[in-house]
């Protein structure tokens, strides 16, 4: 029985409903038992003390008898009222308490329903939200799990087939290649091997940018922060890039104030935002071109930004460059120097996870691009 209470959460209210009458029905007969004898001398106007234990102080015997007479055929026939009005309203509060407590209900039952479609697959599931009260609320609250659980399904679904184009691109090449040494169309030389190798690395590069990103979007990495001159984050950057820098002849400008107060950052993890950026830069800026690497402070924060004079990236594109495999032009693959398209989402989560945020800017195509993160002052 007890169980059975606990699984059906309309019969618990109907019980507290019917707790409330019945301890008001009582309430109001005790009320009556020590409240009608008064009443009745005061309008009675007799003095005479009924239901007081006490004499009559008025009157003779003969008057006693027929008042007290008097008294308990009115307290008999209110009492039997009382019982029939007692009645009649406990009917019909046990009514409308069951309408009620269904109506309670109801909204949770169609969200039990909805729950369940969802966990069925449903992601499209809504419910209506009725008024803005609590179980509006929840209602409100539903809709919206419901709709970023869809666009989590959604984003795997692409994820999955993101993943399968990128890796489905060099496998292919590998495995022509390999084909074309089996038949004897391609001559087993040095340099059919090397290309075959040079796909194999692209494809482990691939595998080892997606095992990163699982990584960085769970959290699953610790951040060894402390405070970090912004000056080593960015020599330590430039060193890695010296040898492109010259090969494109880059012109490379740097505007880091000599007061500019360490950030608080794990020094490997904001190194590679750094690389992921002045990597682009360098990649999408042609040969005589220029990269300049600003830092400006703000308050508790530090603005780090890479800026440089490439090709550009239209506005529509700008708010989906942080998505993972993202290309401004869908024609350049990875083996034509596109990149796998998830170094800015890296960047992303680990700026992110420093407390800061990341932004692009570009005045459109041929006129540059911009990124800045910000990072927390130390101290």
């Amino acid at each position: 029985m007890i169980d059975f209470f606990r699984r059906h959460l309309v019969v618990r209210i109907f019980l507290s409903y019917l707790v409330v009458i019945l301890v008001g029905a009582l309430v109001l007969g005790l009320a009556t038992r020590f409240t009608v004898p008064e009443a009745f001398n005061s309008h009675m106007g007799l003095g005479l003390g009924l239901g007081t234990g006490q004499g009559m102080m008025q009157g003779n015997g003969a008057g006693r008898t027929a008042v007290s007479d008097l008294f308990k055929s009115f307290q008999a026939s209110f009492n039997e009222a009382l019982l029939l009005a007692l009645l009649a309203a406990g009917v019909v509060a046990i009514l409308v308490s069951l309408l009620l407590s269904r109506g309670v209900v109801a909204p949770v039952r169609i969200l039990t329903s909805a729950s369940q479609r969802i966990a069925d697959g449903h992601y499209g599931e809504r419910v209506q939200v009725v008024g803005s009260d609590e179980l509006g609320q929840l209602a409100h609250s539903f809709n919206q799990m419901a709709e970023k659980l869809e666009q989590v399904e959604t984003m795997r679904r692409q994820l999955i087939g993101d993943v399968s184009h990128e890796l489905r691109t060099p496998l292919t090449a590998i495995k022509g290649s390999m084909e074309g040494l089996m038949d004897g169309i391609l001559p087993a030389t040095p340099e059919t091997y090397q290309q075959i190798h040079q796909e194999a690395g692209r494809l482990a590069s691939l595998v080892d940018d997606l095992q990163e990103l699982s990584r960085v979007e769970a959290g699953a990495y610790p951040l060894d922060i402390r405070p970090v001159a912004v000056t080593t984050l960015v020599q330590t950057t430039l060193k890695r890039f010296a040898a492109q820098v010259l090969a494109k002849r880059i012109e490379l400008r740097s505007d880091l104030p000599a007061d500019l107060p360490p950030v608080l950052a794990d020094q490997d993890r904001i190194t590679q935002v750094l690389t992921n950026l002045f990597g682009n830069a360098l990649q999408y800026t042609p040969e005589g071109g220029q990269v300049t690497i600003l830092a400006t402070r703000h308050g508790n924060e530090i603005q780090i930004s890479v800026v440089d004079t490439g090709i550009g990236i239209p506005a529509e594109h700008l708010p989906h460059l942080f998505t993972r495999f993202y290309r401004v032009d869908k024609s350049r693959s990875r083996q034509a120097g596109g990149g796998s398209g998830i170094g800015l989402t890296i960047a992303r989560a680990l700026v992110e996870a420093h407390g800061g945020h990341i932004r692009a800017e570009s005045g459109g195509e041929g006129k540059g691009s911009t990124f800045t993160f910000t990072l927390k002052v130390a101290g």
